[in-house]
């Protein structure tokens, strides 16, 4: 969905790198985070200043291939244990609210890690009654688009991860700065450049941050350097735009327009009910907007029990919700495609009747 902006962005967002530059595993300075170059740093702390959607003061900047690298290294980090305190007898759990981002459970068990278990809904989760555990926060949440708070019972000594990616202008209203122990953001989401695989995760207590640091040294001895200094040059230019090439502005209209179409598409259809989502103030726009996510979720109506399979015959491809941890009457599908792919998506939605 980006790529038109950015085509027309040129030099204001192209970088060149000399042979020699960046071939140390280390950046300058002596902050945690060793292979994190200063100028990503600096963007970074500029954009969400800018923008008003997190608190950056006292926190500390992990970065990391991606915000996928970033959330095992939070796992790692919660669920290590100290040098002055041995193993924990049981893997901690990792939980999280219905519905949740179908990559969570098989991240958090693909390596069988002996420190942490996949824990499912955090809705019936008693941290007292049922122990230590992870929470994973996500909000805006991917997959339904809604603004989400911890919703353990009795999370006094639990742990929380924010999963902050969608919380940028063009996708929901910026209502306060995020004020978290650890969130996590992403380039993908934010400017849509997914295949440089950055994401930084701002860490309030330095033992997390360094333990999260540990874990992507030995992962992957670093971050790369090129995305690194290609990240900071595109953050740069979202931050420089001028207000007739603001990038949220663009992409706010882009995600309206797009929602716009989709409901218009199907208007009336008692096959399909769309999420309803409430106003809000934005203090970034300074305007109420509309929540408009990242992706559709839509459910079947009727004797449609699996709506993935349903939209498939339409030759509308999409993720069944039992990936999510719900009925496969639900399914996502992604708003954030090219004009020529979203136009033909409802164009064919359009056209389904029973």
């Amino acid at each position: 969905m980006y790529e038109r902006y950015w085509r027309k962005r040129g030099e204001k967002a192209s970088i060149t790198i000399p042979g020699w530059q960046s071939m140390s595993y280390f950046s300058e300075g002596e902050k945690i985070c060793w292979f994190m170059e200063s100028e990503l740093a600096e963007e970074v702390v500029r954009l969400h200043n800018l923008v008003g959607n997190a608190v950056t003061e006292g926190r500390h900047i992990v970065v990391g291939t991606g915000s996928s690298q970033l959330f095992l290294a939070a796992l790692y980090a919660f669920s290590s244990p100290s040098p002055s305190h041995h193993q924990q007898p049981q893997p901690i759990s990792v939980i999280s609210a219905l519905p949740y981002y179908s990559s969570y459970p098989s991240m958090t068990d693909y390596q069988k890690s002996g420190l942490y278990k996949w824990g499912g809904d955090a809705e019936t989760y008693d941290g007292e009654k049922d122990g230590p555990f992870i929470e994973l926060v996500t909000s805006p949440n991917n997959p339904d688009g809604y603004t989400r708070e911890s919703v353990v019972k009795n999370n006094t000594h639990g742990f929380f991860i924010h999963d902050l990616a969608y919380y940028w202008p063009h996708y929901t209203p910026i209502s306060y700065p995020s004020d978290h122990d650890l969130s996590l953001f992403t380039l993908s989401k934010s400017t849509g450049h997914a295949a440089t695989r950055i994401g930084w995760a701002l860490v309030k207590d330095p033992v997390v941050a360094k333990k999260m640091t540990k874990f992507i040294e030995l992962n992957t001895i670093g971050v790369s350097k090129d995305s690194q200094l290609r990240a900071a040059k595109i953050l740069k230019a979202v931050s420089d735009s001028s207000e007739e090439e603001a990038f949220f502005k663009y992409s706010y209209e882009v995600m309206a327009q797009r929602w716009k179409q989709l409901r218009e598409a199907v208007q009336g259809n008692a096959l399909f009910t769309l999420p309803n989502f409430s106003p809000g103030f934005c203090t970034f726009f300074n305007r109420h907007t509309h929540p408009q996510p990242a992706f559709l979720w839509l459910k079947c109506e009727g004797e449609i029990e699996d709506c993935a399979s349903f939209l498939r015959q339409h030759k509308i491809l999409s993720r069944s919700g039992e990936r999510f941890g719900v009925s496969p009457k639900y399914v996502r599908i992604s708003m954030l495609d090219t004009d020529e792919n979203f136009m033909d998506f409802i164009e064919r939605l359009s056209s389904i009747h029973l």
